[in-house]
């Protein structure tokens, strides 16, 4: 190829081209070529062969070799050099690189020259590639320029100097007083490039700001400005689609937003403004939207008056009519912001918001989603949880998690029974029980037992679910402790809430046994069905021998916790039958401000037993006799324990030989034994016999703040026992002592968002002799 071929030709040569490879064999040519007349010292061709140069720049070949070529052209005194020059100067250099500062001087010789278009094309690449230095260098040639009369000139210098002022923000003070001169400007142009100026000096420099909010005139001169755009005709030189000049009313509005933001009399000059353009702007157009969108944005960011928020929500209410999704997602966002502080504004559009929650864009539909969850309102919550809860059956799977969580805040915050919130909760977990939370088993458990009215109700309507679906992990979790718990209630048959059903032992063992051989369902799943299965063992009389089958079969299962669990329910099976009724036991203590009874021993509601209170060690269970006839005796572990379980509170304390006695635990304060940031332990002893010792225990929150998930836990000697009894039924329970009682108790809450653990061994009981033991 002759290296001086027009640049058609060059462009043909390379499109033609059948392969990659083909095609950089054309270019190299070139490119060789345009070098070797680069080092010519006489080459008339410069300006064609940089073009053709910056065309193989554009497609992405290396080209920099015709950097010092561009420097060169620039400094020609020919315009057509001189314009080819400056567009490779702004392609092929940066400020990063050295050869841009060797263009400083012409830049700054073409801002003073008489033509200008040359004055034009150095502020154009000034404004392009201007580094620091030379933007601190030629900064007053600007300012001289802002202040020329030629107005092609000064909006070319206004946003050369919007450049100036990112690079270096000292400099923004030079610019301030020819700025606010600008706006007097008739030139849509000079006065664009004014407004970004301004625009760009208040919110680099709050100072700046508050001087243009000061000066008289400003903001007056923008609504006037403003208020000529809207109200002027037709004017073929700015119409776009029937508005005049969007890009210059768009500019305003924003700048109008800072003016007026936490400034009550800039405010007040706009207001009449903005209440105009938002009824006056034709909505069926994209560039009539842009307009009012800004507009809807300056008044929800000023200190504008309530009616003309009002109208504000209302366009964003139209805009969600739009059958252009763009527009309905970005309405969705505005009204996300403003939700909390115009609630009732935007809830009348509560309707159109909703349906939205079946368009087709998934983008859309989470946004309606999150703008749904935060309409919901105690007067509300009955009719958008309906449509909520419609939207989780057949919302995307990526959406469900959201949907699901955001459900259980609103009807956790705005219940208005707790049947609701059950049913609610219940629904969700039918619906997307995979999706849910780890937190929500725990939540929904404490929910159930706080609600004891509706046990029976809540357990036939769980095992109903429990038969239709065991695929929903959370659901099934549930649905397994609460047969567990209210497995009585469900033999019964009766609930007055329900369609009374007719349930046989042989149903319930029949449903926890699938849940325990159905590949769908999860350890801890398991976990929950076994224990349910265990526990109904005290609560059924003809079918025992089939619940200890079942429980023995995963003695040797491979999932540890599980294996161990078996082996425990087993033992209790084989060696302590008749301690199984006194081992069942739960309770949830919440202490605040006053004085509040406790259990000693508290089981979170996944683990009912106290077996739980071993985990991972390796026990030997000794029988104890009932005493008085009222319970059977519990268990002692005579074997040592590692981690965090129970006995770990036992270090240290060695027992002598025991002699048998009984401690019986219940709930009742007197002395001092504990106490620690607000929280205090009290303890007094009651000696009921030669061989009974009554003690009490009552802890009690002095703070200010509330206290949750308080748990008390008492440990003894492995040759003592300690069994505790329900703070609800008052059992009685027993220690075996030794003759210098020991105890250790171990204290566990949280408050304000943290959790505190402490210990406190008791070796001697006020009141008691060592000869009354």
């Amino acid at each position: 190829m002759s290296p001086s071929v027009p640049l058609q030709e060059m462009i043909r040569a390379i499109r033609s081209a059948r392969t990659q490879c083909e095609e950089r064999g054309v270019i190299q040519r070139e490119c060789a070529a345009i070098r070797a007349q680069f080092r010519q010292s006489d080459n008339g061709g410069r300006s064609h062969n940089l073009a053709k140069l910056l065309y193989v720049h554009m497609l992405g070949y290396p080209a920099h070799f015709g950097q010092m070529e561009c420097v060169r052209m620039i400094a020609s005194p020919r315009y057509s050099e001189k314009r080819v020059g400056y567009l490779g100067a702004m392609m092929l250099l940066d400020e990063k690189q050295d050869a841009s500062l060797l263009i400083t001087n012409s830049i700054k010789n073409d801002l003073s020259h008489s033509n200008q278009y040359v004055q034009s094309l150095a502020l154009c690449t000034l404004a392009c590639m201007g580094s620091a230095e030379m933007c601190r260098d030629l900064a007053p040639e600007i300012d001289r320029l802002l202040r020329a009369s030629n107005s092609y000139i000064k909006k070319k210098a206004a946003l050369c100097a919007v450049h100036i002022v990112r690079k270096v923000h000292d400099l923004g003070e030079l610019f301030t007083p020819a700025a606010r001169s600008l706006l007097a400007e008739k030139n849509h142009g000079v006065l664009h490039g004014a407004v970004v100026l301004i625009t760009e000096l208040c919110e680099r420099n709050q100072e700046t700001l508050e001087r243009f909010r000061k000066v008289p005139g400003t903001v007056p001169d923008l609504v006037q400005i403003m208020k000529g755009l809207v109200i002027s005709g037709y004017s073929p030189e700015h119409d776009v689609a029937g508005i005049s000049d969007p890009f210059l009313q768009v500019r305003i509005l924003r700048l109008l937003r800072i003016l007026g933001r936490n400034n009550e009399g800039a405010s007040d000059a706009m207001n009449d403004l903005l209440a105009q353009v938002a009824t006056n702007t034709d909505s069926t157009k994209t560039v009539g939207n842009a307009v009012l969108y800004e507009t809807v944005l300056t008044v929800l960011h000023i200190k504008s008056e309530s009616g003309l928020r009002v109208l504000a929500v209302n366009i964003l209410g139209r805009f969600l009519l739009n059958n252009d999704r763009n527009i309905r997602y970005i309405a969705m966002i505005s009204l996300q912001k403003i939700v909390g502080t115009d609630h009732n504004a935007v809830q009348r559009h509560r309707g159109t918001i909703v349906d939205c929650l079946k368009d087709q864009d998934a983008s859309v539909k989470r946004r309606a989603l999150d703008l749904s969850l935060a309409l919901v309102s105690a007067s509300n919550v009955r009719s958008m949880m309906k449509e909520l809860l419609l939207f989780l059956s057949s919302c995307p799977p990526e959406l469900r998690a959201q949907a699901a969580s955001g459900i259980f805040n609103a009807a956790e915050r705005y219940a208005p029974s707790q049947r609701w919130h059950i049913d609610t909760i219940l629904h969700v977990l039918t619906t997307a029980g995979g999706d849910v939370r780890d937190e929500t088993v725990p939540n929904l458990i404490q929910l159930i037992t706080n609600a004891s009215e509706l046990h029976c109700y809540t357990v036939h309507k769980l095992y109903r679910a429990l038969l239709t679906d065991i695929s929903q992990q959370s659901l099934v979790q549930v649905a397994c402790w609460c047969i567990g718990e209210y497995g009585d209630l469900l033999l019964r048959g009766e609930c007055q809430e329900t369609e009374p059903v007719q349930v046989t032992e042989d149903d319930v063992l029949d449903a926890l046994e699938t849940v325990l051989q159905s590949h769908m369902s999860s350890p801890a799943t398991r976990g929950f069905a076994l224990t349910a299965t265990m526990k109904l063992s005290t609560r059924i009389t003809d079918n025992v021998d089939r619940i200890r089958s079942i429980v023995s079969i995963y003695g040797s299962c491979i999932d540890v916790e599980l294996q161990q669990r078996a082996v425990e329910y087993n033992a209790l099976f084989r060696k302590y039958d008749h301690m199984r009724f006194v081992l069942k036991m739960q309770s949830s203590v919440f202490c605040s401000g006053s004085n509040r009874q406790v259990s000693p021993l508290v089981f979170l509601p996944q683990v009912c037993d106290l077996l739980d209170l071993l985990g991972g060690s390796e026990v030997t269970l000794q029988p104890i006799p009932a005493v008085g006839g009222t319970a059977p005796g519990l268990f002692t572990n005579t074997s040592s324990t590692t981690g965090g379980d129970l006995l770990d509170l036992l270090g240290g304390l060695e027992p002598a030989p025991p002699e048998l006695s009984y401690l019986i635990f219940s709930a009742a304060p007197t002395v001092q034994v504990y106490e620690k940031a607000g929280v205090a332990l009290t303890l007094s002893c009651e000696k009921q016999s030669d061989s009974g010792l009554t003690v009490t225990l009552t802890a009690s929150n002095s703070t200010d703040s509330d206290i949750s998930s308080f748990t008390l836990q008492a440990a003894v000697p492995k040759v003592q026992i300690l069994a505790n009894s329900s703070c609800f039924t008052q059992s009685k329970s027993f220690f075996r002592l030794q003759v210098n009682l020991k105890m250790r108790i171990r204290i566990s809450y949280s408050s304000q968002g943290s959790a505190f653990q402490d210990t406190v061994q008791i070796d001697s009981f006020p009141g008691l002799s060592a000869a009354g033991h």
